[in-house]
């Protein structure tokens, strides 16, 4: 007969040992167990934010944050809580710009279901066109717009820091209100961002706004890992290749066929829920850290 026991595992899974039927002795279940954990994702109504949103409903969570500027969020929320039986997402329409507004999301979110210690700031633009180009009509360099340089840079990289930062100080007041400061191993893993970078963070013709945001995310991605951690949060940094969002689609799919997936081992564009599914992982498992890249073999032409 097989005999199994089961302790609790610091990072929020367990562990089992037995024997019999193959199970190895010792073997640790040691997943970060998401029930209890609330967290936010902006540019939750769309593409990869929208899919991160079911994937962590799906693991579980106790509740997500959705937030986005889409006139339909509360309908679309609404429909997916019906599906997945209970009210889980949490629509919050508004800029991610604005510092108030960030505020006012993690606010409500704490006083109705807690600490905040998950977080995926996924939303973001591009405004492409080459650094500096020649007007045809009238033979002059025309230089890359300033407004949509900042514009770009204040929704995919500022914003995406300081609802991380949020995050943390979501953590940190919950760990002060329980007596408790600098986390150590013994306990478990409190929190945990996901960046969103881009396979552009290591240039990109004709994007050199959104290349410098996406460099810039993995800058503070290593400053927040070094620094966060004292609070029992981890930040990590996600990669991203062209994948299936309405972003990409806008690129036309002419361009799409001759520029994009004939530089990737998978011929064709990744799926959103592909990427939702590495988010996921990294949240899930205690030890990624670092950079993930999730790019579909991108190999760009020279």
């Amino acid at each position: 007969m097989k005999s199994t026991h089961v302790t609790n595992n610091p990072q929020g899974g367990t562990t089992a040992g037995g024997n019999g039927d193959g199970e190895a002795p010792g073997w640790r279940e040691s997943v970060v167990d998401l029930s209890a954990k609330v967290a936010v994702v902006t540019g939750g109504a769309r593409g990869i934010g929208w899919s991160t949103c079911i994937a962590l409903a799906r693991e579980g969570i106790r509740a997500v944050g959705v937030v986005d500027m889409a006139e339909d969020l509360p309908a679309s929320v609404e429909q997916l809580n019906a599906k997945l039986g209970r009210s889980v997402l949490i629509p919050y329409r508004g800029d991610v710009t604005n510092g108030d507004f960030r505020r006012q999301v993690f606010a409500d979110l704490e006083k109705r279901f807690g600490c905040v210690s998950i977080c995926v700031p996924a939303a973001g633009i591009t405004r492409d066109a080459l650094a500096v180009r020649v007007n045809k009509d009238t033979g002059e360099p025309e230089v890359y717009s300033e407004t949509d340089f900042r514009r770009v840079i204040e929704i995919d990289l500022t914003a995406p820091i300081y609802w991380s930062l949020q995050t943390i100080a979501s953590v940190t007041r919950s760990r002060l209100q329980r007596g408790v400061k600098r986390w150590t191993p013994e306990e478990p893993i409190e929190g945990c961002i996901i960046l969103i970078g881009s396979v552009s963070s290591t240039g990109n013709r004709g994007q050199i706004s959104y290349a410098t945001a996406k460099a810039g995310l993995e800058g503070a991605q290593a400053t927040l890992a070094a620094e966060a951690i004292y609070h029992g949060v981890r930040c990590a940094i996600i990669h991203p290749g062209y994948t299936d969002t309405a972003m990409v689609r806008a690129l036309g799919e002419d361009y799409i066929n001759s520029r994009i997936l004939p530089q990737t081992q998978l011929n064709r564009l990744i799926r959103p829920e592909e990427i939702a599914h590495a988010i996921v992982f990294m949240i899930r498992n205690a030890a990624v850290s670092g950079q993930l890249w999730v790019d579909a073999g991108w190999h760009p032409a020279a």
